[in-house]
């Protein structure tokens, strides 16, 4: 099986990755932050590296879901190639910090890429309010995050409602993370582990 976790910068999609990784003994995937050589410059300067960054994210990602489906394992993944495609590039494009040729470009490239791929069985929705995204931004403390402007996460924020609400290439399970504080309490965390073994049920009762 494939589950994958998506939301905004902040929403706890690694905290939870961590935990259901350990909890039912999935193979996690991880989002590539750490040895992303446009990260730190894409935050110095958007509109100079996001064009290069979107295309190391889809290769990164496309390379991730091939490997996925090539194993035997069940895996959970760090976001999803989708979240790319649909909200982060035509973000970047519509607050112009992407050239129209670009975006074009990039989502020629998505086309392609996507008549290769599954969607994940169960994607996980981690709902959160900007506030909540800036608090866990400024507790995690990454230096090159300290510049992210609140109309960049807004933005990102309606992008993802409006993706989520017509999100129908498999099951999907959303939880609001402004009420359900899974990477602090484990009765919260507990109740997010109830819900996705009934969806996980559910896929193999209809398998």
């Amino acid at each position: 099986m494939h589950i994958a976790i998506a939301g905004n910068i902040g929403s706890g999609k690694t905290t939870l990755t961590k935990q259901l990784s350990k909890h039912f003994g999935w193979e996690p995937h991880y989002e590539d932050v750490e040895s992303n050589p446009y990260l730190h410059s894409f935050y110095e300067d958007m509109q100079r590296w996001s064009f290069n960054l979107q295309i190391y994210f889809l290769n990164s990602r496309f390379r991730q879901i091939v490997e996925i489906r090539e194993g035997d394992k069940t895996v959970i993944q760090d976001r999803t190639i989708y979240e790319d495609a649909y909200i982060f590039a035509p973000n970047l494009h519509s607050m112009n910090l992407m050239a129209t040729r670009d975006f074009e470009n990039y989502s020629a490239l998505f086309e392609l890429i996507s008549s290769f791929i599954q969607a994940p069985d169960l994607l996980i929705y981690l709902r959160s309010t900007v506030p909540n995204l800036v608090n866990q931004i400024q507790k995690r403390g990454r230096v090159y995050e300290e510049s992210i402007r609140l109309d960049y996460l807004k933005s990102l924020n309606e992008r993802y409602e409006a993706w989520v609400t017509k999100y129908t290439l498999g099951k999907l399970l959303i939880i609001d993370v402004d009420e359900v504080k899974f990477g602090e309490n484990a009765k919260d965390l507990g109740l997010v582990i109830e819900r996705i073994n009934a969806e996980i049920h559910g896929l193999f009762d209809e398998s």
